[in-house]
């Protein structure tokens, strides 16, 4: 990660070295937080953020989810922070990474013993998995790590206590070879990816995991508008993992990664082995959509300046 010259902490932009926590801070040792990933892309009117007000949205519906009554910012001035972080920085394309934390109390297990804190740093960002992952595709297995239970711990919300499952999981993953993990939920059905969404593609039939289990990502939103403008009618249905093996294209999509291949799947071949058509048409729809080039672009693209 490229150090960043300010971070937004509670309404006022300090600099990197200045955005520390005390070590007592619970959220560090019980996870209660809650997060969004957030992409800021060059266009040709200049520096925008890709649905910005939907994560923001979304981060505030997290921390409702997590038991806050009370935030200390509302979500136009999340949006507004958001956007002057980035101007701090100078960035042209970014990431933003905006988290509300639990600070000041709460070591009785409960969020209303301690005050919720907010943050916000961005930093120039790479390709998520890696530069050759749009052109070839990458490899993935299925995890041995199930995907939360959405009574256990709750599935539609970023909170920062969820992701040691991903964590777990990719690191596994990585640590035998491949590039993702793609979870199964608690049923045994395909769930989603340590960070992304996932769809299969069936000769011309595209499915994707329903919403139970799974985080409803923005992306993935987005994405189902692209294919259905493209003509292709996405169905909601359960998935079993041997479906993967036989499809014709599997696909993974998320703010980090955007729209990406699986080119095999537990040292299986995935169609032809590289990125195939409906793949490709999808990432080029999304690459136009987040850089200002596509009819819905306007809709969904908030400037920084102006």
């Amino acid at each position: 990660m490229m150090e960043s010259k300010a971070i937004w902490m509670n309404g006022e932009l300090v600099p990197f070295r200045e955005a520390k926590l005390h070590f007592l801070t619970p959220a560090l040792h019980y996870g209660v937080s809650a997060f969004e990933g957030i992409r800021c892309y060059r266009t040709v009117r200049g520096p925008a953020v890709f649905r910005l007000r939907e994560h923001i949205e979304r981060l505030v519906d997290s921390a409702h989810i997590m038991g806050w009554r009370e935030l200390p910012f509302s979500v136009d001035e999340l949006v507004e922070a958001c956007r002057k972080t980035v101007q701090a920085n100078g960035f042209e394309e970014c990431y933003i990474r905006p988290l509300i934390y639990l600070a000041e109390g709460g070591w009785n297990l409960t969020v209303d013993a301690g005050k919720p804190h907010v943050g916000i740093a961005v930093w120039e960002w790479k390709q998520y998995l890696g530069a050759e992952a749009a052109e070839h595709g990458v490899r993935a297995n299925i995890s041995t790590f199930t995907r939360h239970h959405p009574n256990v711990m709750m599935t539609k919300a970023k909170i920062g206590g969820n992701y040691p499952n991903s964590v777990l999981a990719k690191t596994e993953s990585l640590r035998l070879g491949f590039e993702e993990a793609i979870m199964l939920d608690s049923q045994g059905h395909v769930a989603e990816c340590t960070g992304e969404n996932i769809f299969l593609v069936k000769r011309g039939r595209v499915l994707t995991p329903p919403d139970v289990h799974i985080l409803q990502g923005l992306t993935r939103d987005s994405v189902l508008h692209l294919l259905a403008d493209l003509g292709h009618h996405v169905e909601q249905q359960a998935i079993s993992r041997d479906q993967l093996y036989t499809a014709d294209e599997v696909f993974v999509c998320g703010t980090a990664a955007e729209v990406i291949g699986l080119r095999e799947i537990d040292f299986r071949t995935i169609g032809s082995g590289r990125t195939g058509p409906v793949t490709r048409a999808a990432q080029q729809a999304y690459h136009a959509l987040v850089r200002g080039e596509h009819p819905r672009s306007d809709g969904w693209l908030t400037p920084i300046y102006g």
